[in-house]
């Protein structure tokens, strides 16, 4: 306690033990955690307008007509079991021996990321018919672990697959040759093609999924 006697002011207890700051430091403290909020608060407002920015929509990039094709168990396929449906096709042949295993085991991977989607299908189209009847089918199918409920693999007559290889997603001819392309094609709920997709890039399966995820956020 101070003596009443001694002419000296009392000393502040809240600066008791302070040392003297006259280069300001203090103030460059409290400026600087000013402008980190600042800045968080300025990132913060460019991630929530970028969240609510409209996302571009898929292209359309041409329509797939109604088509009939063969099943690996024999049975007639008509294309309308896709309608309503996202699906992703490729076209492939059982005895290749280049891309093709690593386009399956892809397909199949795109299968495994969408099995808590079973409305998003699958199509592989043969590109070699004459070798690639329905049981070569079968066995090539169970040797990937086809999803026979969403994973189709699909032969007939080498006409009608010319016809959608070459005149409807514009990637190859079927006509004996065994030529065709690597790529992969996404399709709508209406049967419109929406993207390509080269199996060689590295990013391919992400953004297929992707693309997948936007057009399941498309009304039906």
């Amino acid at each position: 306690m101070k003596d009443p006697r001694d002419p000296r002011p009392a000393a502040s207890t809240v600066d008791r033990g302070a040392a003297p700051n006259p280069s300001g430091a203090g103030t460059k403290v409290r400026l600087g955690s000013l402008h980190r909020c600042a800045t968080g608060a300025a990132a913060f407002l460019l991630l929530t307008l970028a969240a609510c920015a409209p996302v571009k929509p898929l292209p359309a990039l041409g329509q797939v007509p109604q088509f009939q094709l063969l099943l690996p168990d024999g049975q007639p396929f008509d294309s309308r079991l896709l309608d309503g449906h996202i699906w992703v096709a490729n076209f492939i042949y059982t005895t290749c021996p280049g891309p093709c295993p690593m386009m399956s085991h892809q397909m199949r991977g795109i299968q495994n990321s969408t099995g808590g989607t079973p409305e998003v299908k699958l199509v592989s189209f043969t590109v070699d018919p004459a070798h690639d009847t329905p049981p070569v089918l079968a066995r090539y199918a169970a040797f990937f672990k086809a999803d026979t409920n969403r994973w189709y693999f699909l032969t007939g007559e080498m006409e009608r697959l010319n016809l959608l290889g070459l005149n409807t997603f514009k990637l190859n001819s079927v006509d004996g040759s065994l030529s065709h392309s690597t790529r992969f094609v996404l399709v709508d709920r209406r049967r419109q093609i929406r993207g390509y997709y080269l199996s060689s890039d590295e990013a391919f399966p992400g953004n297929l999924l992707h693309d997948i995820r936007q057009l399941q956020r498309e009304p039906s």
